[in-house]
């Protein structure tokens, strides 16, 4: 019986070592099912998107939007984990609601009491979540902590906002426009106001991607101004075909003189001090959106806020409450952009549900 005893363990030890240097069965990609081509696609900034991608996520999202019922098991059992770090309303709730139309789960995490960055690095975070999960959206402070989740990432990454862009934003505006307008062809924006935020910078992208014409306006001082590395960078897209334009001006006029749409966005962002407010309401005041500004503009032109805005400040309360404001549907838009986003990157651009339900 000890001599038995003794070969058992033996089996058992050499069983044990076999099991050690034997290649791991571990891995959401060996359980989880085949992958799409090109996959993943993190989503840093608009400009992450190709154009043609672009495009696949708007004709979606205006099918789901007219037909939702056909994409109810679109993202069956399939979970998007969302990290927030700044304060959310819309798109938290979207995001989650989103989720669920399209048959899967929305888990919200809050950063601010998370071991993520202090405890537990971004990169192990991102190998870790990637084997649970489908799909990951930040709404972060910082663009480093996007940058490091999606070079750390094995599935899809979603800038849900950042310092420097605001991807989802810029799918539910164009989602608006196309609704209001037609089409983007020939169509010229202006933004006005703070122009050194994530809303400038990637509605520079935006316009030089999907080619439109933008006139960024606000004052001329280093605290307001575009980063040089973005007006490079959007130079450089609107060189590739089918490229937009853009161009930077300090005088509110001169910026919305015959424009399609006026864009602004809030003055005193989440991280704005509140002993700023005075100096930056007095540098800002002249780009502010009146009903009058409005009168130099097209007579069917539309007038844009990602809200949540403050009436009084980047625009009077008649201008957003006014017969030119869309700023609704943009709010709603989010919703459906999201989805198709979601779709198409955890399923693959161009899927389309292949059972209609309806």
């Amino acid at each position: 019986n000890r001599l038995s005893m003794i070969r058992q363990g033996q089996g058992l030890a050499m069983r044990g070592a076999r099991a050690m240097t034997a290649k791991s069965s571990s891995g959401k990609a060996t359980w989880d099912g085949p992958r799409p081509a090109g996959y993943p696609t993190h989503v840093k900034t608009i400009a992450s998107l190709k154009k043609e991608q672009i495009e696949s996520v708007l004709d979606m999202a205006q099918d789901l939007k007219a037909s939702p019922k056909k994409y109810m098991d679109a993202l069956k059992q399939k979970t998007l984990l969302m990290l927030f770090e700044k304060p959310s309303l819309r798109t938290r709730v979207s995001l989650e609601t989103g989720m669920h139309q399209l048959g899967g789960q929305g888990m919200f995490y809050s950063l601010a009491d998370s071991p993520l960055g202090k405890k537990e690095t971004i990169q192990d975070t991102g190998k870790v979540v990637s084997r649970f999960v489908d799909a990951v959206s930040m709404r972060v402070n910082s663009r480093l902590a996007v940058e490091e989740m999606t070079a750390n990432s094995t599935v899809p990454v979603i800038n849900a906002l950042d310092d420097y862009g605001h991807p989802c934003q810029m799918l539910a505006d164009l989602l608006t426009i196309i609704e209001h307008k037609g089409s983007l062809s020939g169509l010229k924006m202006a933004f006005v106001g703070d122009c050194q935020n994530n809303m400038t910078y990637d509605l520079m992208r935006t316009a030089s991607v999907m080619g439109f014409h933008l006139t960024v306006g606000g004052p001329k001082s280093s605290d307001f101004e575009v980063e040089g590395g973005v007006i490079q960078e959007c130079e450089a897209l609107c060189k590739q075909p089918g490229g937009g334009a853009f161009r930077i001006t300090h005088d509110l006029q001169d910026a919305i003189k015959d424009v399609d749409i006026v864009y602004c966005d809030s003055w005193m962002s989440y991280g704005v001090a509140a002993e700023e407010r005075t100096e930056r309401l007095k540098a800002l005041l002249p780009f502010q959106v009146t009903e009058k500004a409005m009168e130099l503009t097209k007579p069917d032109s539309l007038f844009m806020n990602c809200l949540p805005a403050m009436r009084g400040e980047e625009q009077t309360a008649a201008v957003i409450d006014g017969p030119k404001s869309v700023v609704f549907d943009q709010a709603e838009n989010r919703l459906h952009a999201q989805k198709a986003l979601l779709v198409s990157l955890i399923n693959g651009f161009g899927w389309r549900p292949a059972v209609h339900n309806e």
